[in-house]
C-alpha cells in the first residue's frame, strides 16, 4: 500500500475576510511534492479555509492512488483534534466540511498529526498565493514547475482551483422540476427556445453516469435575480422595458443568496446581465465574496417589445393573434419589435461558448434571468424545446451546470431556493 503525506493550510485576512487555502501531497520518503492544490474562496474564516485545504489535499491524494494510506500534517490544532475524534465539532460551518473530509478515504486509512507553523510552509505559501491571486481577480497558478515529477504520477498532479467541485460531482442530484401548465413564470410566459437548435453539449457516456475524468470542469452557477415590483404580478419584464430595480423583498433575497455563496466558498468570478435587477443582485454577492462583477450583454433577458410590463391576460386581450403565433413558434417575436426565443437561444449559446473558452476549471457565478437560465439548462440536457414548460425558476434561485473538456455537460442543480427559507 502506498503512503502519502498531505500538508494543508488555510488563511483569512480579516477572519472572516478574503480567504484561501493551500495543500500539497508529498512522498513520505523523499519529501518530493506530488500534487498541489490552492484556491481563493472569497470571504470566509480561518477555520473554513483550513478545512477546505484539508479536503483539497485529501482529494489530490485520492487522485494519485485511491488505495493509499494518508498521513495528514497541519498546524491547525482544531482541525487535527476534531478529525482525530478527540474534540467535538460544534460549529455548524465545520460539520459538513469535516464530514466531506472524512468521506474521501475509508475510516482508518487517514491519520492526523499537528505540526508547528514553520514546518507547514509549503501549504502556507500556497494559501497566500491563492489569496494574492484572488485579490487581483485571477486564478491561482503554480509558482514553480512540476515537470520533474515521476512519470507515473504526472497525470494526477497540479490539482488546481475548485476542489469542492469534485465532491459536488459525486453528491449533486437534480432537483425535481414542477410542471408549469400555462408556460408562465414570474417574468411572463416562457415558451421554448429555437427550433433550429444551438449546439447542446454532446453526451459521450451512458445516461445516468458521469463523464470520464477530464479534469476540473467549468461550472456555471446560475443565479436568477431577486424580485422586482413586477415579479409578484407576473408581468413581462425583459430587456426592452423600464429596467426595474430590486424590491425590498428582492434585496433580502439577494443578501440571502450572497450569504449562501459565501458559505460555500467556491465562486471564483462573477458575471452579470447588464440589467439593474441583476447588477444589484450580483453586487450583493460580490460584496460578500470580495470579487468584482463583469457585465455580459449576452446574459440579458429577452426583449418583449410592446408586451413589457403587461400581464399574460393583458397581452391576450390586446394582442391575441401575436400571442398565439409567439406561443406556437419560437421564431415568432413579440409585438412591436420584440426578440424571439430563437434569437435568445442563439445569443445565450454563443455567450456560453465564449465564456467556456476562458473558464475551464473555474467556478463562475452567472447572474441572469429566467430565459437565459432555462435555455442553458435545456441545452446542457439536450432536452427538447417543450422541456422548458416543465421547469420552475423562482426569484433568487440557484441552478448549476458543469461543462467538461470533452464536450460533456452535467446539470448539478435546478431552482434551489433553500437559502431563502
Amino acid at each position: 500500500m502506498r503512503e502519502f503525506v498531505v500538508e494543508a493550510d488555510g488563511g483569512s485576512r480579516g477572519n472572516p475576510g478574503p480567504a484561501g487555502y493551500g495543500a500539497v501531497v508529498l512522498d513520505p520518503v523523499s519529501g518530493e511534492p506530488l500534487a498541489e492544490a490552492a484556491e481563493y474562496i472569497g470571504v470566509a474564516t480561518n477555520n473554513v479555509a483550513e478545512y477546505k485545504g484539508l479536503v483539497a489535499g485529501l482529494k489530490a491524494a485520492y487522485r494519485l492512488d485511491p488505495e493509499a494510506a494518508i498521513r495528514v500534517r497541519m498546524d491547525s490544532k482544531l482541525v487535527v483534534e476534531q478529525m482525530s475524534g478527540r474534540w467535538k465539532i460544534k460549529h455548524p460551518d465545520m460539520k459538513p466540511l469535516a464530514a466531506e473530509a472524512a468521506r474521501v478515504f475509508p475510516p482508518g486509512r487517514v491519520t492526523y498529526e499537528w505540526i508547528p507553523r514553520e514546518r507547514n510552509k509549503h501549504a502556507d505559501r500556497l494559501a497566500n498565493e491563492a489569496m494574492d491571486a484572488g485579490k487581483k481577480g485571477k486564478q491561482w497558478e503554480p509558482s514553480r514547475s512540476m515537470a520533474a515529477l515521476d512519470a507515473r504520477d504526472a497525470e494526477a498532479v497540479r490539482v488546481v482551483g475548485d476542489a469542492a467541485a469534485g465532491a459536488a460531482r459525486a453528491r449533486a442530484a437534480l432537483a425535481g422540476a414542477t410542471p408549469v401548465h400555462t408556460g408562465l413564470s414570474a417574468d411572463g410566459p416562457q415558451p421554448a427556445p429555437a427550433l433550429t437548435e444551438p449546439a447542446p453539449v454532446a453526451a459521450t457516456t451512458a445516461p445516468g453516469w458521469g463523464p470520464p475524468d477530464m479534469g476540473l470542469p467549468a461550472t456555471f452557477v446560475l443565479l436568477r435575480h431577486g424580485e422586482t415590483v413586477l415579479t409578484p404580478e407576473k408581468r413581462f419584464s425583459g430587456s426592452g422595458g423600464s429596467d426595474p430595480v430590486l424590491s425590498a423583498v428582492g434585496r433580502r433575497q439577494a443578501d440571502a443568496a450572497a450569504a449562501a455563496l459565501a458559505a460555500r466558498g467556491t465562486i471564483q468570478e462573477i458575471i452579470s446581465s447588464p440589467l439593474r435587477r441583476c447588477r444589484e443582485t450580483a453586487d450583493a454577492v460580490a460584496a460578500r465574496l470580495g470579487l468584482g462583477v463583469t457585465l455580459e450583454e449576452g446574459l440579458r433577458e429577452a426583449d418583449f417589445g410592446a408586451w413589457e410590463g403587461l400581464t399574460y391576460a393583458e397581452v391576450r386581450e390586446r394582442y391575441p393573434d401575436d400571442l398565439d403565433a409567439w406561443l406556437a413558434s419560437p421564431k415568432a417575436a413579440p409585438t412591436g419589435g420584440g426578440e424571439s426565443f430563437a434569437t435568445v437561444a442563439r445569443r445565450v449559446a454563443a455567450t456560453r461558448d465564449r465564456l467556456l473558452a476562458r473558464c475551464q476549471g473555474r467556478t463562475v457565478l452567472l447572474v441572469t434571468h429566467v430565459t437565459p437560465v432555462k435555455t442553458l439548462v435545456r441545452l446542457a440536457l439536450g432536452a427538447p424545446p417543450e422541456s422548458l414548460f416543465r421547469m420552475e425558476l423562482s426569484p433568487a434561485s440557484m441552478s448549476a451546470v458543469a461543462y467538461y473538456a470533452d464536450g460533456n455537460a452535467s446539470l448539478r442543480l435546478l431552482n434551489d431556493t433553500s437559502h431563502l427559507r
